[in-house]
């Protein structure tokens, strides 16, 4: 958010003889919220815009655009017809174009353009420091504010070092250094299961390890070989089942 529109956040709370504390009760949001909006550190969503403009009883343009201003609608229309229409004129344009039935994705010299024709939902990565959603310009300050669950990172958990700890400690202990080594089968099986949460695709569940740590635990510690070696049948069948629910999923009924 620019600075003009901070300084008439300021001016019209003002006007309506409101304290910023005064502002958040009505607007139910913590004061630390309108002061990053006057100092044109955050901008308010859609949903506190349009009370702002109840409380202030103006319209939307008026809270947003003085009269020099231009409105964005129309700046929006005016760089939309610069740029490829992302649904129809992305193949005119020299660049890389691909497209599915459910997506399509664009890299150019101006820009990159992704977008989900299933969520309806288009984004403009431009050469600059904006970054365009829906047809909006966003800083990428204002993007991670936003979308912010899109570019959090997760501390990775440190799974190798305590299965280090596991083995060594139960060596040295108690002597058992063998079988004790299969606990390093849940280094490649946990950060795979995590990845199949994360993404939500069954297709990166590490079947085949987990089968192969139920075997050799069986094995060694059951004597149990045969008939164990049964469920290497399964993994073949595991893969087919996604293939077939995938695929069930992305064809549309007829």
């Amino acid at each position: 958010m620019n600075i003009e529109i901070a300084n008439r956040f300021v001016k019209l709370r003002k006007a309506n003889c409101l304290s910023q504390e005064a502002l958040t009760e009505r607007l139910g949001i913590s004061r630390q919220a309108v002061s990053k909006w006057e100092r044109a550190e955050a901008s308010p969503d859609t949903d506190n815009l349009i009370l702002l403009a109840k409380i202030y009883k103006i319209s939307l343009d008026e809270l947003l655009f003085s009269e020099e201003e231009p409105n964005p609608d129309n700046q929006a229309s005016e760089s939309a017809a610069k740029r490829p229409n992302e649904k129809e004129d992305l193949h005119n344009f020299s660049g890389i174009h691909l497209k599915s039935d459910d997506s399509e994705v664009y890299i150019g010299p101006n820009g990159i353009y992704a977008t989900d024709f299933a969520k309806q939902e288009s984004v403009h990565i431009k050469d600059t420091a904006h970054i365009t959603i829906n047809g909006q310009d966003y800083t990428f300050k204002e993007a991670r504010e936003k979308w912010g669950h899109k570019y959090r990172h997760s501390t990775q958990f440190p799974i190798t070092l305590i299965v280090s700890f596991i083995y060594i400690a139960i060596g040295v202990f108690y002597n058992i250094w063998h079988p004790t080594w299969l606990v390093f089968l849940l280094i490649p099986i946990s950060s795979r299961i995590a990845s199949t949460i994360q993404h939500k695709d069954w297709k990166l569940l590490p079947y085949p390890f987990v089968v192969v740590a139920i075997y050799l635990t069986l094995g060694f510690f059951y004597d149990d070989w045969h008939p164990a070696w049964i469920l290497f049948l399964t993994i073949p069948l595991h893969y087919s089942l996604i293939s077939y629910f995938r695929q069930r999923k992305t064809t549309p009924n007829t």
